[in-house]
């Protein structure tokens, strides 16, 4: 097996375990590419105002991403897993 191909699963493995990640960088290069295709009709707004406003939008997506899938994590970790655990505890017993 190459490099590529380790490195390939890896990325799959780590996107199947925090699939927010995937999603924040998809939201960030649409935001991004939408923002520089609008460049043009920016109207009478500067170029540098324009490109802070892209910059801010496109790193609050993935700011946005990450905190969701931080709290998703949380979520499964604390919740989930333990009422799984009370569940499998309740089972044995009887």
């Amino acid at each position: 097996m190459s490099a590529l191909d380790e490195s390939g699963s890896k990325l799959l493995r780590k996107a199947k375990e925090n699939p927010f990640v995937p999603a924040g960088l998809a939201g960030f290069c649409a935001i991004a590419g939408y923002r520089l295709w609008k460049l043009k009709d920016r109207g009478n707004t500067k170029m540098s105002i324009h490109l802070i406003h892209t910059r801010v939008a496109a790193q609050g997506f993935v700011v946005g991403s990450i905190i969701v899938g931080v709290l998703y994590s949380m979520y499964r970790d604390y919740v989930v897993k333990p009422r799984e655990a009370a569940a499998a505890l309740k089972n044995k017993g009887t």
